[in-house]
């Protein structure tokens, strides 16, 4: 039986991500979503997503030192970017930059452990780097090095931004990046799975999945967030727009999700990062209108299983941290990288390339009619 979009067909087993879409659960090898977030650090989180367990004292200062040391880029790496049209979007110039790691470090050694590793330090340390160095060059700017003394997130915002972040900036960042790490089969994911199952290196593994994530369906709707509320401009606004989505079926961007029949932990989670910043630096306007249109549209879409999800919220942090709207979209992915490279080991323990079936609808055994003999249109 045809299942459009393989909706609802398990394709693989996985002992990475568990959701439980009626609880409103989100478990990382089965750590409780919340507890990560609070406890954690994306680091430490992406060598529990890879390797499954979390790291010893030792494991994690080697992990952390390793990227540290590789996040540099290649000169000729940045100066392929300077070549991309300054108009282009920053998703195209991390999928091209993420495949280019092919050319440099592709050794197709995937059953050999160090080669595994190094490979996860460089995708780890360097997507953030090109994310923070195309936003530069495109402003007809040399990027900014990466800073040794400053932690993940926070060297990351400095690149970006050009100055050294506040540290609650920089931790709300790091719990956002553990939020996006991962969510079990979605596009991206089982794309990179299926790039995987062909034994390919890591680095096409991550551009194919980036790629995906580049689609309007996928990723980018924490943009279409901050556009919807921007157009509802008032929270007293906010039922008269509901109510006129609804009734012309129009979406309603940042509600809802395949999985989630209750608010989206995440979306809790990110809830409250807002308001921490919004106590330290300052409210959003468009935050009210952002509660107001959760408000109103409990009555009228709760009963449909239909609450806000991950990206509701989200576009709202990221631009009170200073980070251009269409920027978004590539840090969801600098998060995603440590989920997809947790399911490329995964395929590879248990290998066998995707190849699924079709439903053949075309024409039947046809004649072939010489070229003079057809009917002109």
């Amino acid at each position: 039986m045809l299942r459009p979009g393989l909706e609802g067909v398990p394709v693989t087993q996985s002992a990475i991500c568990d959701i439980d879409g009626n609880q409103g659960e989100l478990n990382y090898r089965g750590y409780p979503i919340a507890e990560l977030a609070a406890k954690s650090s994306f680091l430490e989180t992406t060598f529990l997503l890879i390797w499954g367990e979390l790291p010893s004292a030792s494991q994690l200062r080697d992990f952390e030192e390793a990227i540290q040391m590789h996040r540099r880029l290649s000169f000729r790496v940045r100066d392929m970017m300077k070549c991309f049209p300054a108009s282009g979007h920053p998703m195209d110039a991390l999928q091209s930059s993420a495949a280019s790691l092919g050319l440099f470090y592709s050794r197709r050694a995937i059953d050999d452990p160090e080669y595994i590793y190094d490979a996860v330090v460089r995708l780890i340390a360097k997507i953030p780097t090109m994310v923070a160095a195309f936003q530069l060059i495109r402003k007809g700017e040399d990027p900014i090095r990466p800073r040794d003394d400053l932690p993940y997130s926070a060297n990351f915002l400095y690149m970006l931004t050009e100055k050294e972040p506040d540290p609650l900036a920089a931790r709300v960042f790091d719990r956002c990046l553990i939020l996006h790490a991962e969510h079990s089969l979605n596009a991206s994911t089982f794309s990179a799975r299926v790039t995987a199952s062909t034994l390919t290196d890591p680095y096409a593994v991550i551009a194919s999945a980036v790629g995906t994530l580049a689609g309007p369906l996928h990723g980018g709707a924490n943009e279409d967030v901050i556009a919807m509320l921007e157009e509802i401009n008032s929270p007293d606004k906010a039922k008269a727009y509901l109510e006129r989505a609804i009734t012309k079926k129009t979406k309603i961007m940042g509600f809802g999700h395949r999985e989630y029949k209750v608010k989206d932990p995440r979306a809790t989670l990110l809830q409250s990062f807002a308001e921490d910043l919004f106590a330290r630096f300052g409210t959003d306007e468009m935050y009210n209108v952002a509660k107001a249109v959760e408000n109103e549209a409990s009555p009228l879409l709760g009963p449909k299983g239909i609450y806000p999800n991950v990206d509701f919220y989200s576009g709202l942090v990221y631009r009170k941290l200073g980070i251009p709207r269409d920027l978004f979209t590539p840090i969801f992915a600098i998060s995603r990288v440590a989920g997809w490279l947790a399911h490329w080991r995964e395929q590879l323990s248990a290998n066998r390339i995707f190849r699924p079936t079709q439903i053949y609808t075309g024409a039947k055994t046809r004649t072939w009619v010489a070229l003079d003999e057809r009917a002109k249109n």
